[in-house]
């Protein structure tokens, strides 16, 4: 190669280099004091519900939740693998799964205190947006829409992070939104969905739960007067839960209205960042003319725990983190990388986080655009291959059995359609394709079989 060209050549890759941002995401951390040791597997963690911890080690067990080790290797991990992001988001859920009456409102502080205080600790001079998880209240999920002293208590907790316009409606309604990393032209919003959530008697009757839905409308409408692009997180999303059938997260109005506004504000809102399952999946909007428009990227959690939702098979998954490349100059979603720890391995040798995959690479698509990962869906949907290697990400390469025909549309129908009714419609016509694909399957097998002894 010439001396020029290899010049150009340089000066691009710089450019292209250049035009790349990286960010953390981490959520559901759920740190379990309780948890130790103990010759007991009944006796190991109170976040087991007396299930056995059968296979306790210094990293946690998959009927617990984190213990601390857990959580201070994930954040150091952080750090070493990306020591100097643009800035992290944090989507919330820092408490145990206990009974309300094991907690109180001043555990729940106390460990949302420690936990922010390990990030700002190893992440000193990095910007941090942080959500409310549904058990960062108590009693947990009962998020009021209306001023309250865990409001004010976290807003003080996280002072360094929140602007003094951020910490105004934070302590309103747990909400708010700053220009991302203070560049003109680029917003973050941060939603506390926690009050659509089903399980929230507190808000059931409410239209509009601390005015969040009317101040989301107008954020983002003055987002596209003034030709912002907006990245929303939060920590409950809309739409199903893929590993249990007809288990939606919002109430049925709050996810129509949540799915009305991303609809006419698409232009400007270029990602979605969202946890709450402790899975690895996304989520897709569509307009009335079926092309994609948003994504939800929904991040696995940190804590190993095993879910306890009746009907959940295998419902426990590796403790993971995630990184997002994004391009500087649009926000929009390049790459994603999805780093993990083998809880097993660790706790028989030494924790390695490592590489799980990477999102261009293991689906062949160019991007993580809306466009890109409609074409990531149509791949699982249409590809046995390319539908289990998505199902072992799932659970962060924890349940490695096979997604049979009933898994493949629980998984699709969720991913697809956020919407109630569409979701119905989209488990007719899913199962139907899974009895019609079997149907042929038996077919050939059978006509194979009669034509060999012919």
């Amino acid at each position: 190669m010439s001396p020029v060209r290899l010049f150009l050549s340089c000066l691009l890759l710089k450019e292209a280099f250049a035009l790349s941002g990286r960010f953390w995401h981490i959520t559901d951390l759920h740190w379990d004091p309780t948890y130790k040791l103990t010759d007991d597997p009944g006796l190991v963690c109170a976040s087991s519900g007396k299930r056995p911890a059968a296979s306790a080690g210094i990293f946690g067990d998959y009927v617990c939740d984190s213990p601390w080790h857990l959580i201070n290797s994930s954040v150091y991990a952080m750090k070493r693998i990306l020591p100097d992001p643009d800035f992290i988001v944090w989507t919330g859920d820092d408490t145990p799964h206990v009974p309300n009456d094991h907690l109180g409102e001043e555990a729940v502080i106390n460990i949302v205190g420690n936990l922010s205080h390990l990030i700002n600790e190893v992440f000193p001079h990095t910007k941090v947006y942080s959500a409310l998880g549904n058990h960062d209240y108590h009693p947990k999920s009962q998020h009021p829409g209306a001023p309250n002293s865990i409001y004010d208590q976290i807003a003080e907790i996280w002072n360094k992070w929140l602007d003094p316009m951020s910490k105004e409606t934070f302590k309103k309604g747990g909400y708010y939104t700053e220009e991302l990393l203070n560049r003109a032209g680029f917003r973050m919003l941060v939603l506390n969905t926690n009050l659509y959530y089903d399980q929230n008697k507190v808000t059931q009757n409410s239209d509009d739960p601390a005015g969040q839905f009317s101040w989301l409308d107008q954020i983002l409408t003055e987002a596209t007067n003034n030709k912002e692009k907006v990245y929303i997180i939060g920590h409950v999303p809309p739409g199903f839960f893929e590993k249990k059938r007809n288990k939606p997260w919002f109430t049925t109005r709050f996810n129509k209205q949540y799915l009305d506004l991303i609809e006419k504000h698409h232009s400007v809102v270029i990602g979605q960042f969202f946890g709450h399952h402790h899975t690895d999946s996304f989520r897709m909007f569509y307009n009335s003319e079926g092309s994609p428009i948003s994504t939800i990227f929904l991040s696995p959690g940190v804590t190993p725990w095993e879910t306890t939702l009746p009907g959940v098979v295998n419902g426990a998954n590796n403790p993971g983190i995630r990184v997002f490349e994004y391009d500087t100059e649009t926000l929009l979603v390049k790459d994603v990388l999805t780093y993990y720890l083998n809880l097993t391995y660790a706790n028989a040798d030494t924790a390695r986080w490592e590489k799980e995959y990477r999102l261009t690479e293991s689906f062949r698509v160019p991007d993580a655009s809306p466009a890109s990962m409609h074409l990531v869906l149509e791949q699982i949907a249409t590809d046995p291959c390319y539908l289990q290697k998505y199902y072992d990400f799932n659970s962060v390469s924890y349940d490695l059995t096979d997604c049979d025909s009933d898994c493949r549309v629980d998984h699709v129908c969720a991913a697809r359609e956020v919407d109630f009714d569409r979701y119905e419609h989209c488990l007719l016509k899913e199962g139907a394709v899974s009895i019609h694909g079997g149907m042929l399957l038996v077919l050939s097998v059978a006509t194979s079989l009669v034509m060999a002894y012919w």
